[in-house]
């Protein structure tokens, strides 16, 4: 996160001044998957001060070239960063949060209550769209940690309707000690997290899942025993599940592959940055039955999410032949697990057998949301 001037080189934007000569900045970056506003206070050299208070505005640009410098403003995070992509850390800090996932799962599986790292903080969580297993996996294992957290439905806050994004951040970030936010835009978590002064989750939007992915990731470790070198086959739409998987294999050394109809391909940038990497192999692919030859596993998700139950007809008529069924799991292979992040149309996108086949770890993978949710709340609280 930028907090000096000279650190906003690639920022583009405009910073309304304060009579007291300080900026209170909002800028976009145009990084890819990066945060694409920023909020920060600077302390303006007396120099520009004095050239730009009767316009009362000063540009980004100029500021990445002056001799300003930042003050911390109280709006910003002095701890861990936010959890928003996957590709936002390292492969060491993921994989330390896997295996801190399945520690602390452990403990719960064993029984033991008193591990409780989370007593007397609290959560909010932020429901533009209904879940299950968002829900129920974020409050119940806070709640097993010793943390209490609060649902804000879509008709609580309304958020970006009935309240600006901003407001909503910098008042829930006063009462609680971490936000976790499911919405349809991917602009409102980036949003929300660049003015909250406490760590915000991802926990989905239309551009990606991170929680998701890092629960698979734990799932296919426990049944296969390693996450590098093996083959993930995801067969169906381009989707945020699919963005996720790429950034996990931007910097996680795996075989990845999207196996999907033509005009259903996942995002292009995306895309090129997970090859550009170089650290995976990647594939994109519209021949389903080509690709799941050798995987280790086969993946799959709704054909319409939610927000596009009123293509549902027209997708499925598209996506004709990207059925998961016995037969392709029989190309897959004897080795090859199914995973879907539910919920599942069964007789759509897979049949009942193949989510009931022995082959088949949707549920244990549906549990470790929230063993690895878990995880990641205790690396952003530092615990």
């Amino acid at each position: 996160m930028a907090t000096t001037a000279t650190a906003a080189a690639a920022i583009t934007g405009s910073a309304s001044l304060r009579s007291d000569g300080t900026a209170l900045s909002l800028c976009s970056y145009d990084s890819s998957g990066g945060l694409s506003r920023q909020a920060f206070d600077l302390r303006l050299h007396p120099s520009i001060w004095a050239a730009s208070r009767l316009r009362g505005r000063i540009s980004c640009s100029a500021l990445s070239q002056s001799t300003v410098s930042a003050s911390k403003s109280s709006e910003l995070k002095s701890g861990p960063k936010d959890f928003l992509h996957i590709s936002d850390f390292d492969k060491e800090t993921i994989l330390k949060i896997i295996n801190r996932a399945a520690e602390v799962k452990a403990v719960l599986k064993s029984g033991d209550r008193s591990f409780l790292p989370f007593k007397g903080r609290t959560m909010a969580m932020i429901f533009a769209k209904p879940s299950m297993r968002t829900r129920v996996s974020f409050e119940t294992g806070f709640f097993l940690l010793g943390g209490h957290a609060i649902y804000l439905g879509p008709d609580d806050i309304q958020m970006g309707k009935r309240e600006e994004t901003r407001d909503v951040a910098r008042v829930l970030s006063r009462y609680n000690d971490i936000l976790m936010a499911r919405v349809f835009s991917h602009q409102d978590i980036l949003d929300l997290a660049a003015f909250s002064s406490v760590p915000v989750i991802n926990g989905l939007t239309d551009y990606n899942h991170p929680c998701q992915i890092m629960a698979d990731a734990l799932t296919i470790i426990e049944h296969i025993g390693q996450l590098e070198g093996i083959k993930v086959v995801y067969v169906g739409d381009g989707n945020n599940i699919v963005h996720s998987w790429l950034l996990l294999a931007s910097i996680v050394p795996f075989h990845f592959v999207c196996a999907c109809p033509k005009g259903f391909e996942p995002d292009e940038k995306t895309v090129e940055k997970a090859k550009s990497a170089g650290i995976s192999k990647i594939e994109i692919t519209n021949d389903p039955k080509e690709a799941v030859k050798g995987a280790d596993v086969v993946y799959s998700d709704v054909w319409a999410s939610m927000g596009q139950k009123e293509e549902a007809s027209y997708r499925k008529q598209k996506f004709q032949g990207f059925q998961i069924d016995e037969a392709l799991m029989e190309i897959a292979g004897p080795k090859a697990y199914f995973m879907h992040c539910l919920p599942a149309e069964r007789g759509v996108e897979v049949t009942n057998g193949v989510i009931e086949a022995p082959s088949s770890i949707v549920f244990p993978q549906a549990e470790n949301r929230m063993h690895a949710q878990n995880a990641i709340m205790l690396h952003l609280l530092g615990l």
